[in-house]
This record gives C-alpha cells, structure tokens and sequence, in this order.
C-alpha cells in the first residue's frame, strides 16, 4: 500500500514538474519576442531620428506606466512588488538590446545608492561609481553618462546639502526617485570574534541613524568615519578587529556575516534617491514636481510662497530653506509637491507663486517611485 502511495505521489511530481517544464518553455520563448519587438522598436526610433541625432530610448514615464499597470493587474499568488521588479528586469534586459543605458552614480560598489540605482534602472544597465555627488552631476552635463544617481533626503538625518548645492547649480532635471528602505547591520570578517572588536566603521550618515543602539550596545567601541559604508566594509573584510555599519549589498559583496542586524535607531529608515538626467521626463499620471524659489528675507515671504499651494488644491510634500550663496539676504527654498508641469492646475500654480518671488527654477517632473 505503501509503495502505491509514493508511486501515485511520483506520478503526480511528475505531472507538475512537466506543466513547470511547459511554463518555462513559453516563458522563453515569449522573453525573446518581447526582446525582438524592442530591436523594431529601437530601428524604427533610429530611422525616424532627426539629422542622426541618438534617440533616447529610455522613457521614464512610459517605463513608469507599464510597472504600474503590470502591478495592478497581478493576481498572486506572488507579491505585487516581487512581479514589479522582475518585470523590471525584463525591461531592463530588452532596453539592452535597444541602447545600453549609462548610468554613473554616488560609489563605490555595494552601497545604498548603488542599490538604489540596481532598483530603478535593472542589472543591464551600465553603471560606473563616482567619488562625488558634484563628480555625478558632472558626468552627467558632459554626456558621459546618460543619468545619474544621488542620495537626496534621509527620513533621519533629513536633506542631503551636496546635492541640494548641485541641484542650485545645474541645468539637469530630476527624471525619477527611488525610496529605498535602509536597514544597517554590524558586519565583521567571517574569522573575526566579538571580543576582538576594537572599532566601528562606516559613513557619518549611517553612523548617525545607528547613534541610539551604538551608546547601549556598544558603548565604549571608538567609532571612525569613512567615505562609505562600502568603505567601511572593505576595511573589515581586509581587518578582524574592525565591525562595519553597513547594508545587505556590502555584506554580500565583502563576504562578511551580521553580528547584529537592522540596528537603525527608526524602523522606518528610509533614504530618498533622484535619477538626474539632461532631458525633462513626459507625464506619467503619477508625479511629483521639484522646484526651487529664490525669494528676498522679508516678513511673510514663506506664507506668500506657500498660500497658492492651499489656493490652488496642491498637495505639498517637503519644503527645505537655505541661504542664497549670491550673500544678498535672500532665501533659496526647495520644494517637492504632487503633479506634473504640463497639468493645468500645476501651471496656474507656478503662475501664482512667480508672482510672489524673485525667480523659480523648475528641477523637473518625474514620475512616483513605483515600488514606495
């Protein structure tokens, strides 16, 4: 009786691992019809270019409304988000056989921002690191590289001043985000023992949103600043005495182990990243528009700012201040808020707001990270 069970059983693996068999078969072959009807795409762009200008076959809102649309339309039993980035994938892998998109960002290797550019743009896109945010923007004005990736705000620590100062100064537009979850853990060499630790690595940043759980946990481990958490991972691969704050990619691309995990003094730790690039991105139906406001220090400047946001029923999300670096008094305010600049009610919003100001300065409209 027993051997018929197990026989049955068998016959119905069988069955099973022969309609997966099937499934991937199909899988195959639809892959590459999807890859070919992205080479007619990629020819028909190129005939139709103008005087042999490159066409720019990456479309931020269109890749934006096809992510959406496959999310919405999933049935599971997989996750939403876990269907969303495998098409992203997908779609990176068949933008490849277009135009291989360059894409420079904050490095080295293996840190959040690297992460944060894997998230939005797939592995087959071509990606270099940058010493420097002003190194990014650089690259990206020269036509090096075709976008850009930077950290620009931390739920804890709050806005990233670089970029805020290479944002004032370029001619780039903010084309796409990525929010990504951090989660810190205090990693160490494989061969490396506790009692051996004799101090804690990482970046500033990081250091800072792990400040509560260092002071109980660790109280008398001098800490040290590195350029990046990837430095600091590097630095404890190569030395047993060094722990290093650092995420899931370092610990993976170092081959180090967790002696604590998720040690981020706030659960929800979040760091926000901005895709820059040379062209405006079209709309997406879910936007966001970033701007900045250059207006004189004079009382109830910052109320005349901000009334046609209420006046005009637009959501304001985030609003920063920083001293104009022209040294005459005025104020430079960074404004990140729903829409898009082609919506009519986001231009007679501006239209509004321009006549209480001395200048604004549009960073660009860009669609909703997709996965936040």
């Amino acid at each position: 009786m027993a051997d018929q069970k197990e026989q049955k059983e068998q016959k119905a693996l069988e069955h099973l691992r022969s309609r997966i068999d099937a499934v991937d078969s199909e899988i195959h072959s639809r892959l590459n019809e999807r890859a070919r009807l992205a080479q007619q795409v990629a020819q028909l762009k190129t005939s139709n270019a103008l005087d042999g200008a490159s066409p720019n076959f990456y479309r931020p809102a269109r890749e934006a409304q096809l992510l959406r649309k496959i999310m919405e339309h999933n049935q599971g039993p997989l996750t939403d988000k876990v269907i969303g980035r495998l098409f992203r994938e997908i779609m990176s892998a068949c933008l490849e056989v277009e135009q291989a998109v360059s894409v420079v960002y904050l490095g080295p290797e293996a840190t959040f921002t690297h992460a944060a550019a894997l998230r939005h743009f797939g592995k087959s896109a071509k990606y270099q690191p940058m010493t420097g945010v002003s190194e990014v923007f650089r690259q990206v004005e020269s036509g090096a590289a075709g976008f850009g990736v930077v950290p620009i705000e931390n739920s804890t620590e709050g806005m990233v001043n670089h970029t805020l100062d290479c944002l004032i100064r370029s001619p780039l537009k903010i084309c796409g985000e990525v929010v990504l979850p951090i989660h810190h853990h205090l990693l160490v060499n494989r061969d490396a023992r506790e009692d051996q630790i004799q101090r804690i690595c990482s970046h500033q940043q990081s250091l800072a949103q792990c400040r509560k759980w260092l002071e109980r946990c660790w109280p008398s481990t001098p800490h040290a600043e590195f350029y990046s958490t990837a430095e600091a991972a590097r630095k404890a691969r190569l030395d047993p005495t060094v722990a290093a704050i650092a995420g899931d990619m370092a610990m993976e691309h170092y081959d180090l182990v967790a002696l604590s995990s998720c040690i981020e003094d706030q659960p929800g730790n979040q760091t926000r990243f901005i895709v820059i690039s040379r062209e405006a991105a079209l709309p997406s139906g879910k936007d966001k528009t970033s701007i900045l406001v250059y207006a004189r220090n004079r009382p109830g400047v910052l109320y005349r700012t901000l009334e046609p946001f209420s006046v005009h029923d637009i959501n304001l999300i985030r609003i920063e201040s920083r001293p104009d670096d022209r040294g005459d008094w005025s104020y430079v305010f960074f404004l990140d808020f729903d829409g898009h600049e082609q919506d009519e009610p986001i231009k007679k919003l501006l239209q509004s707001v321009e006549k209480t100001v001395l200048e604004i300065k549009s960073l660009g409209s860009y669609p909703r990270d997709v996965f936040e």
